[in-house]
Order: structure tokens, then sequence, then C-alpha cells
């Protein structure tokens, strides 16, 4: 392993190119797109996250020399693309909808302009990261509108890879969680972090009230203590013996919670610890949360579910080239006609056409100019233009990248939620909130 991204990719994206570059189309300027076909089964709208970390991927896509001697043993290129591929840099432009935005099919999520050679390389980088993080946003950003703002924490690490659940981990905080277990998600993004103990601090001690004595020693009475190792009931009761009525919270992670969680909340009380929080783990998602919506639960902690997408692993996105120019300068549209398959070919930009209560009615997608051309919106129509410049000459906006652009990508994301009418939130099948219409 080394620090270069650029084999975190598929080998026909280094073979087109050097076919491209004998027959010299390699340098034909070129404007690829990321866009959804189709939302997942039952989602009515996504949330766009992945940005930054591609952002930054992009900026160190370089073949260095170990790069560059495992292609020549492994004759993946002629030596002359090899000596192309060592001066690689990224230098075109990139725009595309804000970290945080919510998506529809249709939306062109991101643009590249550049040549064939340099965009294209970019393929396989550009939907593993979009993909799988859009995919874990758009799953936790339903788990946060049916938590009803209880706190939400991401620990699910143990379920995914260890790369990417430090990615997992940056895009549920920006759809809404409030913490995480990773701890290099911490470091890295910024992200709030948190844990005490499992089952197995329990198990080490002699009895559960030894180890409840050893973590209250440790932390003070304000830690969380799981409660379930072995009955729940006698959990609770040793708990508030050892720690007091001022007991920060109590974890329960398996059982038929609604009823547990009745009677955990009801005990609590009797013992004098009603300041004592109910955290929730076991295996949630957004229907087993909004199913406790009516329980006395203060915080959930949720793990396969987030990390995995809730059933949908990936967001479903593909990267098209939609148009190209030709000899005489001139940006000819291009699209692909597949049945089920088909693109929509052109330079586009794209606007979100709000009511004058500021809800979401329709994503209005211009066909022409391009991002940052002029689209023609028609005059007293409320629009919010959703495209912004990324990349320019192959240099990233700092304001997307590092911890703040993950703050500034959460923020944007609940401000955007605002907008989206009630039926988006619906957890049952449906069509997406709003349509998409080409113009």
């Amino acid at each position: 392993m080394t620090g270069s991204s650029a084999l975190l990719t598929d080998r026909y994206e280094l073979t087109m190119v050097d076919a491209a570059l004998q027959n010299g189309t390699a340098h034909r300027e070129s404007l690829f797109e990321a866009f959804a076909r189709r939302l997942p089964d039952g989602r009515r709208y996504g949330v766009v996250v992945g940005t930054g970390r591609l952002l930054e991927l992009i900026t160190e896509f370089r073949f260095e020399e170990a790069e560059l001697e495992w292609l020549r043993a492994n004759r993946v290129v002629r030596p002359e693309t090899l000596d192309w591929l060592a001066d690689y840099r990224f230098r075109g432009d990139v725009w595309g909808y804000r970290e945080g935005e919510v998506y529809f099919p249709g939306s062109p999520l991101l643009t590249i302009q550049a040549t064939f050679a340099e965009a294209v390389m970019l393929e396989t980088l550009v939907l593993s990261t979009l993909n799988f993080d859009s995919s874990v946003a758009s799953a936790a950003a339903r788990m946060v509108s049916v938590a009803l703002g209880r706190p939400l924490a991401e620990m699910g690490s143990r379920r995914t890879g260890e790369r990417s659940a430090v990615a997992a981990a940056r895009a549920a905080y920006i759809a809404g969680f409030d913490a995480t277990s990773n701890l290099e998600a911490g470091r890295t993004w910024g992200i709030p972090t948190m844990g005490t103990a499992a089952h197995a601090f329990t198990l080490l001690h002699d009895s559960e009230e030894e180890a409840f004595r050893a973590q209250v020693e440790a932390f003070g009475p304000k830690t969380t203590l799981l409660v379930d190792t072995y009955d729940i009931r006698q959990g609770v009761e040793t708990a508030v013996r050892v720690a007091g009525t001022e007991l920060g919270a109590v974890r329960i992670d398996s059982g038929d919670l609604p009823a547990v969680v009745a009677g955990v909340r009801d005990q609590l009380d009797e013992l004098g610890a009603v300041g004592t929080r109910i955290t929730v783990t076991s295996d949630l998602d957004e229907f087993t949360i909004a199913g406790l919506s009516g329980s006395p639960v203060d915080a959930y902690g949720v793990g396969t579910s987030v990390v995995t997408g809730s059933g949908s692993p990936a967001a479903g996105m593909v990267f098209k080239l939609v148009a190209r120019r030709d000899d005489a300068g001139d940006w000819v549209p291009v699209a692909k006609a597949s049945v089920s398959k088909a693109s929509v070919g052109g330079r586009k930009n794209a606007a979100r056409r709000l009511d004058s209560t500021r809800t979401a009615r329709e994503e209005l997608v211009f066909i022409g100019d391009g991002p940052g051309g002029e689209a023609e919106f028609e005059p007293g129509t409320r629009l919010r233009p959703l495209m912004v410049p990324l990349m320019t000459g192959g240099v990233a906006d700092a304001a997307h990248l590092g911890p703040e652009g993950t703050a500034a990508a959460r923020a944007h994301r609940a401000e955007v939620m605002q907008e989206l009418p009630i039926e988006a939130f619906r957890l049952g099948r449906g069509d997406a909130a709003i349509p998409t219409t080409y113009r």
C-alpha cells in the first residue's frame, strides 16, 4: 500500500486510455456525469455524501514508481502509456451538488470536464466513493427523521471493512447522526466519539456488580452501564445501587424492546433514578426505530443497518460520458440508448423549484450551457440553484475538505431537509418525493 489512490480503479479505465492515446482521441475535451437512474426500493429521496472524500482522493490520484512498476510487470498498458501515466495530474473542472444535498433520479450529482483520458480514469473512484457514502447517508437520514430528535450513534465498524467503516461514520454524521464509535473517524473528520463497555467487560469480572463498580470508579456515575448481560431487571437494580440515582444511562441490547424499555423506565423511576437515560442498541434500523417512537427511549445506537445502507449497500449511481467536443470545437451531446439503461446527453445545470412555503416541488435539469452556464430560469419562479464548483483546474475548493467541510455538509443536509414535502419521510414504498423534469 502507498499513499496513492491511482490503483483504486478498474483495469479497463487504463486500457481505454491506452487505446485512446494510440488513436489520438485521448485529448478530446469531454464531460462525464454521475447520476442515479432510480432510487433504491422504498426510498423517496437520496442524500449526496462522499464529495469531500472524493476531492481528496482525486488530488492524491498519482502514479508513483510503485504503481508504475506493478503496471509494467503485469503488462497492463503499453510503455508509452506508462510514460503518460507517470505525468498524470487531474487538471480539469468538477461541478456538482453540494455535499449533504438531497437528490432524485436524474439529478446531475457530479460532472467532470477534462480531456477524455484525464476524466475517464476517475470513473471507479467517483462511483465507489459516492455509491457507498450516499447509500449510508440516505439510510441514516431516514433513521434520523424517525428518531424524532433523539440522538443516534453510529457503531457499525465491525460490520464493514476497516476503511469503509471510517467513510460510513462520516456519512452517517453528515446525515444527522450525533456520534460514532470509530476513533479514526473522530481523528480524521472531527466527529464526536462515544463508547463505554461491552458484555465482555461484565463477563471478565466475578459478578455484574464488580464490573459496574469498576466502570463507575473509572468514569464516574454519569457513565452508561450495559444492563442486559444476565437479567435486565436485576441489572438495572444493581446499576442504580452501585452508581446511585445520578447514574447517567443504561444500555439495552436485547429483548422485546418496546416492552423492555417501558419496564426499565418504570423501574428506574421507582428507584429514584428519574434522570437516568435509556439507550437502545440491538440491530436497529429505521423501521425498528420508528416502532420505538412511542417508547421512553432517550438515544439509539445503530450498527449493521446503517453501514450497509439498510438493505441498499449501493446508491445505484452511474458515470457516463454525456458530451464531447468535435473537431470544430463545438460541444456534441452523446448518450447511451440501451434498454432500461438510457442516459440523457448534454451539458446540464440544475435547480430545485420551491413553492411559496419553501417546499420542494420539482427538480429541474436544464440541458445546454452546463454547470456554471446561464440556465433559462422562468421569471418569478422560486428556484434554488443546485450545482457548485468543486474543483477548478484540478484544485479542490478547500471549503469542502477535512473536518470543516464535513461540518458544512452536515449543516447543509439539515437545512435542505426542511424543504422536502411530508411524503418524502414515509417509510413505505412510493415514488420519488418530487419529479425530475428536463428542459
